[in-house]
């Protein structure tokens, strides 16, 4: 099959369904366990194959300079793994918000992982993907293998949940940026908690160990998720900030999203366990 020369791909976010943080490593890193889920919101990017060699990312994210962006890395970790001697000119359509908790740096990452090993034909297979996604953060494996997972280790000790349900969610973006370091290395956190089995996390058993924390924080995320627990079993996904409560039916989602305060950044999307990033490529 002859490579592309361009390609558009979607870059899907994520929600962590519970959260609990077992232990910590020597090197730092926390042991976890998760269950990831999509959710039908994406960023998309685009690429364009150049022969120079050169990564270019449009448009610019503020703060972030090229060599610190995930998708400039993950570009770097691909050409430097296959010897590839093309570039890449990519530009990114953002959605999802940074520092939400809902896995879109990392999700970036991941789409220019696949994308490019597609666009430039470095064949290389998904299982090296995720292992050097995994250089790039702990939650980029689940984005490039692209299901919905039971997670352990440091998130990627993978168990594919195909037949977790797909239910909906209202999500609630407070007005702040949470920032994940901060919370991993704040002496409050819970680092203990025991390990449970995933039939006792699918019942709803399971918490967010970094919740608490964060509210703490984080005013607005307290006052988000507040506002939510009025309409059921709200929580928190990931590091936040994004808080979310998950009903059976798109009615029902609509319902609650209608009775948020009108100054409430929020949406509705649909969990889902295949990743439209490899929809995409199949299709």
């Amino acid at each position: 099959m002859p490579a592309p020369n361009s390609l558009t791909l979607p870059s899907p976010a994520k929600l962590n369904l519970f959260l609990h943080i077992t232990g910590q490593r020597d090197n730092g890193y926390h042991e976890l366990q998760t269950i990831f889920q999509f959710i039908d919101i994406c960023d998309e990017l685009t690429f364009k194959a150049n022969n120079s060699g050169e990564i270019t990312i449009t448009p610019p994210i503020p703060g972030v300079s090229l060599e610190d962006n995930l998708i400039y890395k993950a570009a770097k970790i691909i050409q430097d793994k296959t010897g590839c001697s093309q570039g890449a000119d990519i530009h990114l359509h953002k959605i999802l918000p940074m520092g939400g908790g809902l896995g879109g740096g990392s999700s970036n990452a991941a789409t220019a992982l696949v994308g490019l090993n597609h666009l430039w034909q470095t064949q290389l297979g998904t299982t090296e993907l995720a292992e050097l996604g995994l250089q790039l953060g702990a939650d980029v494996p689940v984005f490039v293998h692209g299901k919905a997972a039971w997670a352990e280790g440091v998130g990627d000790q993978l168990t594919p949940m195909d037949d977790l349900k797909e239910n909906w969610f209202v999500v609630v973006v407070p007005p702040c940026h949470v920032n994940t370091a901060k919370i991993f290395s704040n002496k409050s956190l819970t680092r203990d908690t025991p390990t449970c089995r995933m039939s006792a996390a699918l019942r709803g058993e399971g918490q967010n160990d970094c919740e608490s924390v964060v509210c703490k924080l984080y005013q607005e995320v307290s006052n988000s998720l507040n506002l939510l627990k009025n309409f059921g079993s709200a929580r928190m996904t990931g590091t936040g900030a994004c808080v979310f409560l998950e009903v059976e039916s798109k009615n029902e989602a609509n319902s609650v999203l209608a009775k948020l305060p009108a100054d409430t950044k929020a949406f509705v999307a649909k969990g889902i366990n295949q990743s439209p990033l490899q929809k995409a490529l199949i299709s």
